[in-house]
């Protein structure tokens, strides 16, 4: 008897702590707007093997397009999974205490399993009448649970509204980019689309506009880390690569051409930098630091003479490397360490460059771009 007292007590505690977990995961994950330690606790290590076994996959198949709609499909599909997880999370917690209290129940559940099924008939809610709670603890449960259920819904709906609308904003300026920058975008594209057709009012909008969006995207992806995930719909398109585009074009302007858009260069380097910052913070394991432009001299030797004949008057190579590479620094292998960690395409200097040809051979051996 006392042995049995015991047990169904340990199953009310268990049932209690558990769901106190999963309430503290959703109000840090889904009520909270703001960047917080350790969110998603209960489900990151799921949600991380998912997309490790997610990328596998994709990258194992030979058509881009085919492989890029595979990996887009894991952010919808992250999403989902984290409310399935917190869902049968709670139907285990009030199915624990459900079972504590099970002799206030009519009928008396038979077995741990039908204590689940009323848990989760309860937090749908799909009760059909074939289990009434009597006993006040067992009300008080089942009106609990079916509370919850109702507000897990309306998180449910509530994110994915958040989630969607801070997407479309962050793929507006992406798209709109492609006519500057190309596509895949490059930092050099810009400035010389810039000086080729006369535009540096454009260029001094574009620093200034993806000034704006950088301080959006640091807002709303380390409040919800699951936009990270979302991939850009459109061919040739990566968000991680428009940034760093930018980024290259705004230290470009810093350290290697006389320009007066180099005013707003540096503002939307400052919050660019802090945006790279805050990701690192984050996905810390998936971003390395070191001192390192992740560029070889060659290929900034060959931006040096195309901006030179694109008009620019440049600052003498030595000297504009050296500044270059000192402010690429900051964020250069962060940005490649996420866009590696994501499966991006590559584009000009950002993506996959873990391999750099040798210095005296700019191009002997190098590994072709995917």
């Amino acid at each position: 008897m006392l042995l049995s007292a015991m047990l169904h007590w340990g199953e009310i505690l268990g049932g209690i702590a558990l769901l106190l977990i999963i309430l503290y995961d959703l109000f840090q994950s889904v009520v909270l707007p703001r960047p917080a330690i350790n969110k998603l606790a209960t489900v990151r290590y799921l949600l991380r093997g998912i997309w490790w076994l997610w990328r596998w996959v994709g990258e194992r198949m030979e058509s881009i397009p085919r492989r890029e709609r595979w990996l887009a499909s894991y952010g919808p599909v992250g999403v989902l999974a984290t409310f399935i997880v917190w869902g049968l999370g709670l139907v285990l917690a009030y199915g624990l205490m459900i079972d504590g209290v099970r002799e206030e129940m009519r009928p008396v559940p038979d077995n741990f399993g039908t204590s689940l099924y009323f848990s989760a008939s309860t937090l749908v809610p799909l009760s059909y009448g074939d289990f009434v709670p009597e006993g006040v603890p067992a009300r008080l449960a089942t009106i609990a649970e079916s509370a919850t259920g109702v507000i897990l819904g309306a998180l449910a709906i509530t994110l994915l509204f958040s989630l969607y609308s801070s997407f479309q904003r962050r793929e507006e300026l992406v798209v709109t980019l492609d006519a500057f920058a190309g596509a895949p975008p490059s930092g050099v594209q810009i400035l010389e689309t810039a000086s080729t057709h006369g535009m540096p009012e454009e260029l001094i909008k574009t620093f200034d506009d993806w000034r704006q969006w950088a301080a959006a995207v640091l807002e709303s992806h380390l409040a919800y880390p699951m936009l990270v995930f979302f991939r850009s719909s459109h061919d040739n398109e990566a968000w991680l690569n428009s940034f760093g585009a930018v980024m290259d074009a705004a230290v470009l302007v810093m350290s290697t051409v006389d320009d007066k858009s180099e005013g707003p260069a540096k503002l939307m380097y400052r919050v660019g930098n802090h945006l790279v910052e805050d990701l690192s913070w984050y996905f810390r394991r998936w971003t390395p630091r070191d001192d390192s432009p992740v560029i070889e001299r060659f290929e900034f030797d060959q931006a040096w003479a195309r901006l030179k004949k694109a008009g620019y008057h440049c600052k003498p190579a030595d000297e504009a490397w050296t500044i270059f590479a000192k402010l690429r620094s900051n964020y250069a292998s962060p940005i490649n360490g996420l866009a590696r960690a994501l499966a991006i395409i590559p584009a000009e200097w950002i993506g996959d460059r873990s391999y750099l040809p040798h210095r005296d051979g700019p191009a002997r051996g190098r590994r072709p771009r995917r």
